[in-house]
């Protein structure tokens, strides 16, 4: 068997090793624990072919408080007892009232976005969400936004705005560095060359 065809018969499966920077530069998909890039300038002011894979914005950190855990229990309605009563914790997992994970993602986000207008149009999309330690009242929060992925997109007409698809590795960690939650989230975002 020979040609395309034996390639594509004894490859089926195929096996990268390395340092998760060097499968990152193989893959151009950032691996966790690899290099990261810091640059002056926050990344969503970075048109899609500026910004590398591995570049990194490291936020400002929050420490949560009961009224942010009430304040969300009432904006979002989700009452949950774990949010809301301390009373009822016995026998859980908790050790007392736990702040939502929706909050900790919310938050994270109001922590890394930047306001000012930009090459980022819109946000695209929410995957591989996981809250993977409690977070508590006066326990501090920070985020680390990653580049994760670049997906280009052909303009579909004249009239399209040139653009793509970055895929962001959203880490939230605790004051410990202890991840609490990691997501990857997508932006849309303009090409600075609209031809």
């Amino acid at each position: 068997m020979g040609g395309i065809r034996g390639v594509e018969h004894f490859m089926q499966r195929v096996a990268i090793q390395g340092s998760p920077t060097m499968i990152t530069a193989i893959t151009e998909v950032y691996q966790p624990k690899a290099k990261q890039i810091e640059k002056d300038k926050h990344p969503f002011q970075h048109y899609f072919e500026e910004l590398e894979i591995g570049q990194t914005y490291t936020t400002h950190r929050h420490t949560v408080t009961e009224a942010d855990i009430t304040s969300f229990a009432q904006v979002s309605g989700d009452n949950f007892y774990a949010h809301v009563d301390a009373t009822s914790l016995e026998g859980t997992l908790f050790t007392g009232r736990v702040a939502h994970g929706y909050y900790i993602l919310s938050k994270a986000a109001g922590m890394f976005v930047d306001p000012r207008k930009g090459p980022v149009l819109l946000n695209y999309g929410l995957d591989e969400c996981r809250f993977t330690k409690p977070v508590y009242p006066g326990m501090t929060i920070g985020v680390k936004l990653t580049v994760k992925e670049k997906i280009g997109q052909e303009k579909r007409d004249a009239e399209d705005v040139a653009k793509g698809i970055v895929r962001w590795l959203v880490d939230v960690s605790d004051e410990t560095g202890e991840t609490v939650a990691v997501a990857t989230i997508l932006t849309m975002v303009k090409k600075k060359n609209q031809e």
